[in-house]
């Protein structure tokens, strides 16, 4: 089951299509959907995550905390919208863009996919482009 829940002033729009696409994406990498918690909030609110939980005094995009046992991907992604629409101005992306890059990234590593060396972050990279492919919103 995945949640998406808001501590701030935004929200998906068909959260529905971003469930099933979510889904399509665990499944792809040959595994199960446990419970996902999907956490959007401000700048200071993952920060002071970051600081109390991961004693890194830095702002991030996304931090997540990974519950998946065996096949069963589950966890808490808490992404920083402030920062993601920060990003995607930086790499010159429509904000939707960036965000299915970090809503997708947080669920690949859920799935065994690392970001800390240069190969690993190179296939990182390719995932999350892959991923982003897949989703479809009805206009």
């Amino acid at each position: 089951m995945i949640t998406f829940n808001y501590e701030l002033d935004f929200s998906l729009q068909q959260e529905e299509q971003y469930e099933a696409w979510i889904e399509s994406i665990i499944a792809s990498e040959g595994f199960l959907t446990g419970e996902i918690n999907y956490i959007f909030c401000t700048d200071e609110y993952l920060h002071d995550i970051n600081v109390k939980y991961l004693d890194h005094d830095t702002l991030t995009d996304i931090i997540s905390f990974d519950y998946t046992e065996n096949q069963v991907v589950g966890g808490d992604i808490f992404i920083s919208i402030e920062r993601v629409r920060d990003n995607a101005a930086d790499f010159e992306v429509a904000f939707d863009v960036e965000l299915l890059r970090v809503m997708a990234h947080g669920v690949l590593h859920y799935c065994g996919y690392k970001d800390k060396g240069d190969e690993d972050e190179a296939l990182m990279r390719q995932k999350e482009e892959e991923k982003m492919k897949m989703f479809h919103v009805e206009q």
